[in-house]
């Protein structure tokens, strides 16, 4: 199985492009916090810079609705691919395909809209109706008060 799950922050501005047959293509890069212990013995936090790539209405989606910055959950493959440059020399890079992208946070300035739940990504917390319960106080141990069944 190959699937890759990703959270992290945009390192760049997401780069959209065009193929000669009008598909677009989005890439990105995305920086996730991996822990790793020092020689001192003390946990320290370093980054992966992750390039991904997503393709026709996601890579739209992706270049309208995130910036450099901005929290992100990506899921999709990882995939090899090698090519020649312009001197003739083989490249070699590994990327993520993006299968699915979600929002991590509330989206603040003015690329938020009222189209965002509409394109799969939830722009602030929204209330849940629980039948008159105040859903959003702190819980209690007693999973009868919950608004939904196991």
């Amino acid at each position: 199985m190959n699937k890759a799950i990703l959270m992290g922050r945009l390192a760049r501005e997401p780069e959209i492009r065009t193929t000669q047959s009008g598909i677009s293509v989005c890439n990105f890069t995305v920086a996730c916090d991996r822990r790793t212990r020092g020689a001192d013995g003390n946990y320290q936090n370093q980054a992966d810079f992750i390039p991904c790539v997503a393709w026709r209405q996601q890579a739209e989606f992706i270049n309208r609705y995130f910036g450099k910055g901005d929290r992100i959950l990506v899921t999709g493959t990882i995939q090899p691919r090698s090519w020649e440059d312009q001197s003739g020399q083989r490249r070699y890079t590994t990327e993520v395909i993006v299968d699915e992208v979600e929002f991590c946070e509330s989206r603040k300035g003015e690329r938020q809209t009222s189209t965002d739940h509409d394109q799969g990504g939830y722009v602030a917390s929204t209330p849940v109706d629980s039948g008159g319960d105040d859903f959003l106080a702190a819980p209690d141990d007693d999973d009868t008060s919950l608004p939904f069944d196991f």
